[in-house]
């Protein structure tokens, strides 16, 4: 197209959302942001603490992209945030929300907390889990009212099952921390093991409360001892010992699971498909670097506000339709458009497996085939779920 005319077609289209804009009634769109993570206590390992503000950064940073395409169509978007220091105090600031009218949630919290919040939630509320990982959520502890953008651990694991099987490292050596995090990751990967035919040759529970900084280099090549195994899969989430297990087996293999090359929902080293576009404005606005659940805020916002955009109301109930509807898709830089499923509310998103310094690769593979989508390789499939939240 020649310049004059792209020139000519630019300001037209400007023209006519300018008139529509003005046309466009005001809407201001008001969402709730919840947060409460407790407190993990003492790690035995050097881990690098998470930020205090993951998660909201993600929220604001959806924010403005919503406010960026709102502000042509007369919508104002805004974030009333809490970062609560107690499960109750995040019950009673999403009670306090919603008495103000406030019917658009984002909670990171834990599986409880958020059973507890959704269970208080009316046909006027919509709540989107941005934190819990928790199988039980979306197999048959589903509130029709809650949708999930954090991916859930079976995500995760099946994800990294895939990888596993593709490489044909089918015999593994799982340890398994002592958090109920550790085990709700670790009965996730059992079930994917058996989904895609790996066999865990070694089952062991992480029972020691020994300091590693000094003692790794004796304790774990003993702890890991099996005649053969591919690699070693570690389920400790909040990163107890599973730092000090790479290069400390029994055996010279692979680690993977919650250390060595981990299945996440977002990593700075995510570039493709417009990501580094994403990671700059994400580093400019918060500092640091984007991590899962500040990518699972961002992507229930940026949901909202497609919804918004399309509807023109801020209606929850609305909204939810839209959502499960065939108009909604979701560009989230993933190289593919991201849509829910109907059955439990759950984000259908690609799985990075990376480790801390680069993306090894992502999942679904190819050769996992669904009736409907390869996307549903990941997690609970519909016959797997008791869930029913959307007819």
């Amino acid at each position: 197209m020649p310049h004059r005319y792209l020139k000519a077609f630019t300001g037209l289209l400007a023209a006519t959302v300018l008139s529509n804009s003005a046309l466009a009634e005001p809407l201001e769109v008001g969402i709730g942001y919840i947060q409460w993570i407790p407190d993990q206590g003492p790690v035995l390992s050097n881990v690098i603490p998470e930020p205090e503000d993951a998660g909201l950064k993600g929220a604001e940073l959806a924010l403005q992209d919503n406010s960026t395409t709102g502000k042509f169509l007369g919508q104002t978007y805004t974030l009333e945030s809490t970062v609560a220091d107690s499960g109750e105090a995040a019950i009673a600031a999403f009670d306090s929300m919603r008495r103000k009218g406030v019917g658009l949630f984002v909670v990171n919290a834990p599986a409880q907390t958020l059973k507890a919040i959704t269970a208080s939630a009316n046909e006027e509320t919509l709540i989107f889990n941005a934190g819990a990982k928790d199988d039980e959520l979306r197999t048959n502890g589903c509130h029709a009212n809650m949708l999930h953008t954090m991916p859930s651990y079976a995500m995760l694991t099946d994800a990294l099952g895939q990888w596993l099987n593709q490489r044909r490292w089918d015999e593994v050596f799982l340890i398994t921390g002592p958090t109920e995090a550790d085990k709700g990751w670790a009965d996730a990967f059992r079930r994917a093991a058996k989904r895609f035919g790996l066999e865990i040759v070694e089952d062991k529970p992480w029972t020691f409360d020994a300091d590693l900084r000094r003692t790794a280099s004796k304790e774990l090549p003993l702890f890991t001892q099996a005649s053969d195994y591919d690699a070693v899969v570690v389920a400790d989430v909040r990163g107890d010992f599973g730092e000090y297990v790479p290069f400390n087996t029994w055996l010279p293999r692979p680690v993977v699971g919650t250390q060595g090359m981990s299945p996440v929902a977002w990593h700075r080293v995510v570039e493709s498909w417009g990501a580094a576009q994403l990671q700059n404005r994400f580093r400019e606005l918060a500092g640091r670097d984007m991590n899962s659940e500040d990518y699972a805020a961002w992507a229930a916002i940026r949901s909202i506000g497609i919804a918004v955009t399309d509807l023109g109301n801020a209606n929850p109930d609305a909204i939810r339709s839209f959502l499960f509807s065939d108009k909604f898709q979701l560009a989230a830089f993933k190289g593919r458009k991201l849509t829910y499923r109907d059955w439990n509310g759950q984000l259908r998103q690609p799985i990075p497996l990376v480790h801390p310094r680069g993306l090894v690769a992502r999942a679904p593979f190819e050769g996992f085939l669904h009736p409907n989508t390869e996307m549903d390789t990941l997690g609970f499939d519909r016959p797997e779920s008791e869930c029913r939240i959307n007819g």
